[in-house]
């Protein structure tokens, strides 16, 4: 595959067009483009960088893990079989709390045996971790959220992960009209790249979630119901992984935050009947990254057009001045928003 469009903030590139006075193409009949600010040129340069990294794999060794446990096997769940899924998880949470105490991994330990009370639909202590946790009563349901982590999420970050979970769910369960029942679903399902890794720049890692993704989803819907209003909600890497899924994906709708791209140019090219959603920060550094996708011997290496751009066709809702990290920060404009198209309150969400 060729290099395709690129859509940055302030930035426009295609074949065909003309160059500006620094070497940029600028679009055919348009007026240079002024020479970027020395931020704004080292991020792109960092951009670079990090896509580089797929060829030139970054040295060092990875942080080990404390022993855990096989993680337990069961059958899907049903509304039937919900409590006897929970209780096998949290079991196994528990025991791989002690082993991690016991291995001096006393934070790993730690987060291990809060999860060990929580409603958890899977959990995987080995390596990194995984865990998808539930908030709320999900076998009753109207509407469901699930949050898709992006990148260094694992059970050592598993905190800042679960803030988020407990803020939305906080603001549904205020917010959500007499009547209508609201559950979360935390689903840290897959393997999380690093954010300086060789992973982060490439579909890779979210080619192997998206299936899995599709499973959760498929649970959730037979434990609440098939009518469940279910919207997913995706955070920078975790928007690849959940636009690896979508046309396969049994959501109504999918909201793009501080997303990276999807690697399809456009909304349409998602192939869901979903409503698509993107919104990022004023002060999300994503904005400044270069929307590309290119060939890097043989790996494509960027995620393309940029979702919040007119040309992508997503719904684009407003986000505040938050950063990277701000989406689900209490009280923030962008968890409004959130918490409206999860209620279905789509003429509210502001722009």
């Amino acid at each position: 595959m060729g290099r395709k469009a690129v859509l940055g903030r302030g930035q426009w590139c295609r074949r065909g067009g003309t160059g500006g006075r620094d070497g940029t193409p600028t679009a055919p009949g348009s007026a240079p483009h002024p020479r970027p600010t020395p931020t704004r040129a080292w991020r792109g340069v960092l951009a670079l960088l990090v896509a580089a990294a797929v060829a030139v794999p970054l040295a060092g060794a990875a942080r080990p893990q404390p022993p855990a446990p096989p993680p337990a096997h069961l059958a899907p769940p049903t509304p039937a079989t919900l409590a006897t899924t929970y209780a096998a998880h949290r079991a196994n949470a528990r025991e791989a709390s002690r082993m991690a105490a016991e291995h001096g991994d006393h934070h790993r330990a730690d987060v291990e045996r809060t999860l060990a009370t929580s409603q958890l639909l899977d959990f995987d202590g080995r390596g990194s971790g995984l865990a998808t946790e539930v908030l709320g009563d999900l076998a009753h349901a109207d509407r469901v959220a699930v949050l898709v982590p992006g990148s260094d999420t694992g059970l050592d970050t598993y905190g800042r992960f679960r803030a988020t979970a407990l803020a939305l769910h906080g603001r549904l369960t205020r917010e959500a009209p007499a009547g209508t029942r609201t559950a979360v679903v935390a689903w840290l399902g897959y393997e999380t790249p690093g954010t300086v890794s060789t992973a982060v720049a490439t579909t890779g890692r979210a080619e192997e979630a998206a299936p899995r993704l599709r499973d959760l989803v498929r649970d959730v819907r037979a434990v609440a119901g098939r009518q469940v209003h279910l919207s997913l909600l995706c955070h920078s890497y975790g928007s690849v992984v959940c636009a690896r899924a979508a046309g396969h994906l049994a959501a109504d709708d999918i909201a793009l935050l501080g997303s990276p791209g999807t690697g399809a140019d456009t909304a349409a090219g998602l192939r869901t009947g979903a409503r698509i959603w993107a919104a990022r920060g004023a002060g999300d550094w994503v904005g400044d990254v270069p929307h590309l996708s290119a060939d890097l011997l043989g790996i494509t290496v960027g995620f393309g057009a940029d979702p919040v751009s007119p040309e992508f066709g997503a719904r684009v809702f407003a986000a505040g001045d938050g950063g990277h990290s701000d989406y689900f920060a209490p009280g923030s404009v962008s968890l409004a928003n959130l918490t409206r198209i999860v209620l279905g309150e789509t003429r509210a969400v502001t722009s």
